[in-house]
């Protein structure tokens, strides 16, 4: 049960440089799918890694935090090229019992790494990946109602999308899917400028795998700025077949180096 990212959360991944084309126009995640702020300056080309984090935590008991690095294999991130990116997901969850008469903690590791492709415009950025990832799942006491446990390898596929249809607004698409447990992970928001680089709107999350399933509404805000970081809040309503109903936030940033 990954509740980051089916495979890869958030993120990550959406957005780096559709604005880099207008500045530097996350994640999920190039990067971040989060990743908003279009500033129209110059553009800046001076960085060449983009780090992205994120947490999520939902009222029925689960929390994840991953972590994602995407770089250009040659040339800028502000410009068409390939890239590369690698990934690390962690989290816990607990749920009652499928097939025991007690509740159950769920612990998840994974990490991937994938080459992809980014096209860049100037007001939109897709990119898509295609790789490996590992993931490892242990529950604190055997659940023969729940299949996605133990360590393996799948192929992992990811796309992310941005756009600025308007000066004031913003679009941002990621998904992901892995053969390991047919993990996968969706996530669309949209954006009205309410700042300089800041953006608020809704977003809906789609994720599961072989055992669970789950959606999320909610809202965001995107772009805000501290320093060199840029960060994105989160919170809505999460329904988890497994879980039931509740709530969820989450808390994104990405830093270029």
């Amino acid at each position: 049960m990954c509740l980051v990212g089916g495979a890869s959360l958030v993120v990550l991944a959406a957005a780096g440089a559709a604005r880099a084309a207008d500045l530097r126009a996350p994640s999920a995640s190039t990067s971040a799918d989060w990743y908003t702020g279009a500033q129209t300056q110059a553009v800046d080309d001076s960085w060449a890694v983009a780090v992205d984090g994120s947490t999520s935590v939902t009222s029925n008991s689960s929390a994840f935090g991953s972590i994602t690095v995407t770089a250009p294999l040659v040339g800028s991130p502000t410009q068409s090229g390939p890239r590369v990116r690698v990934e690390a997901i962690a989290g816990t969850y607990s749920y009652p019992g499928q097939a025991v008469a007690t509740r159950v903690t769920g612990y998840q590791q994974e990490g991937s790494a994938m080459a992809g492709y980014e096209w860049v415009w100037r007001d939109a950025a897709l990119a898509g990946f295609i790789g490996f990832n590992v993931r490892s799942n242990q529950l604190s006491v055997p659940d023969p109602g729940n299949p996605v446990v133990g360590t393996g390898i799948g192929l992992r596929v990811a796309a992310n999308f941005y756009a600025n249809p308007t000066d004031r607004t913003m679009v941002s698409a990621y998904g992901s899917y892995s053969t390991k447990f047919n993990a996968y992970y969706s996530r669309v928001r949209l954006g009205y400028m309410v700042a300089d680089g800041v953006y608020i709107g809704p977003e809906a999350l789609f994720l599961g795998d072989d055992f669970f399933r789950q959606y999320r509404i909610g809202a965001h805000l995107s772009g805000v700025k501290f320093g060199p970081v840029q960060m994105s809040l989160a919170a809505g309503y999460v329904q988890d077949r497994v879980q039931g109903s509740g709530y969820y936030s989450s808390i994104e940033a990405r830093a270029n180096f």
